[in-house]
């Protein structure tokens, strides 16, 4: 039997998580009263702005056009952001509003369960239908997010021992594709063991994090966004990238993902060398930072440190530091996640502009393809959020996504 295997039978399967360790809660206590001022304060404008622009939005935000959404109908690859931060809002709020629109738009996935075009299901259903099923007891939202698992293992190579990132099936191109971000995704699949006692879901997400682990990261911590492998063999061609500088710099948001990935895949099967995996390329982006704490969009980047921001890269960051303080026991990752979302909180939010209908600001999606180059994305309200309600309303926030570690 694999280590995988036992994890997943020695995990149980309710709503409620088993075995999470109290230590966030413990932590918050020792959060300095200024930070926490401005975390709350944060929080309390995203609820505000959120009740004002929620009963409006009837699709998926993807990204903001002179400060206002522009929409998906079918999620893209980020559709279950909106929902997840919906329900972030309802955590900090109370407010049974938030909770209508989160179950409205998650509902609205429920096509894409069966897309198997795409590694982005557990960015789809994590956030919207898991969530809702952790905080209302609906089989159907369980159901349904396992559904999703079945078409994300099926992406599989066994030769290379990956998951494919873009294209469809039969399609030649990309097949051997890896990217970074995939780390994220891999948690539905051990969602998906967890509830049907079948270890072969989280066995693939095992044996993905661990090409990943083999391949991305370089000596110093750092990581490309892609790399290639021939598709027929497995066998490894060589880093690239599409949203970094060059296959040789370091795309911010994807060690963003890398962090809050190898730590979400030690909590998931106790494995350390993923720990020291998160810790590798954590300790990069710390010691990469800039005196304002956040982000720009390539940590090597020519004109770093002095290039344009990428807010969502830090509100990601944080999330994984926080997560990554929790499971070593080092208080100074929390305190670097503490900077990084007190300086979203007091340089990248939107409070400055009526019109705009995003809470963050300064966030770059594609800037090799002059593509939403300092404008807002789902994505960083949602982890923006997720990160301040960890350090807030630690235990809201397990309820709603799971923190507990194996």
């Amino acid at each position: 039997m694999s280590v995988s295997r036992r994890t997943v039978l020695a995990t149980a399967a309710g709503a409620t998580a088993v075995g999470a360790s109290p230590a966030p809660a413990a932590a918050a206590d020792r959060t300095p009263a200024p930070a926490l001022r401005t975390l709350r304060s944060a929080a309390d404008y995203a609820v505000e702005k959120l009740h004002a622009v929620a009963p409006k939005v009837t699709a998926f935000p993807v990204g903001t056009r002179f400060e206002k959404w522009t929409y998906s109908q079918d999620g893209d690859w980020i559709g279950g952001f909106w929902p997840g931060t919906l329900w972030m809002a309802w955590l900090h709020s109370k407010d049974d509003t938030f909770r209508t629109h989160a179950l409205a738009s998650a509902e609205k996935l429920a096509p894409r369960r069966l897309d198997t075009g795409t590694h982005d299901l557990g960015f789809l259903f994590y956030p919207s239908w898991v969530t809702a099923w952790r905080l209302t007891g609906d089989e159907t939202w369980r159901t349904g997010a396992v559904r999703a698992a079945d078409s994300l293992i099926r992406r599989y190579n066994p030769r290379g021992r990956f998951i494919r990132a873009w294209g469809a099936l039969n399609d030649p191109n990309n097949a051997g594709r890896v990217i970074i971000d995939t780390m994220m995704n891999l948690d539905l699949l051990a969602f998906a063991s967890r509830q049907t006692g079948d270890g072969k879901y989280l066995d693939i997400a095992v044996e993905h994090a661990r090409t990943t682990q083999r391949f991305f990261p370089r000596p110093d911590g750092s990581t490309p966004h892609v790399y290639d492998f021939d598709p027929g063999s497995g066998d490894p061609i060589g880093p690239n990238t599409v949203q970094g500088y060059s296959p040789t710099s370091c795309w911010s948001r994807g060690q963003a993902w890398g962090v809050y990935g190898f730590t979400t895949m030690y909590r998931r099967t106790g494995d350390r060398n993923f720990l020291a995996t998160a810790r590798r390329l954590a300790d990069f982006a710390i010691g990469a930072l800039t005196e304002d704490h956040v982000p720009v969009w390539d940590y090597r980047a020519p004109q770093q440190p002095h290039d344009i921001k990428d807010a969502s890269a830090g509100a990601v960051m944080a999330c994984g530091l926080l997560d990554l303080a929790a499971a070593t026991g080092r208080n100074a990752y929390r305190e670097v996640a503490l900077r990084l979302l007190t300086a979203l909180s007091e340089t990248c939010l939107t409070r400055n502009s009526a019109r705009a209908e995003a809470v963050v600001a300064r966030c770059t999606r594609h800037r090799p393809a002059e593509d939403g180059v300092e404008i807002s994305l789902p994505y960083a309200d949602y982890y923006l959020l997720e990160g301040i309600l960890r350090v807030l309303r630690p235990q809201d926030v397990d309820r709603a996504i799971d923190l507990s570690t194996v």
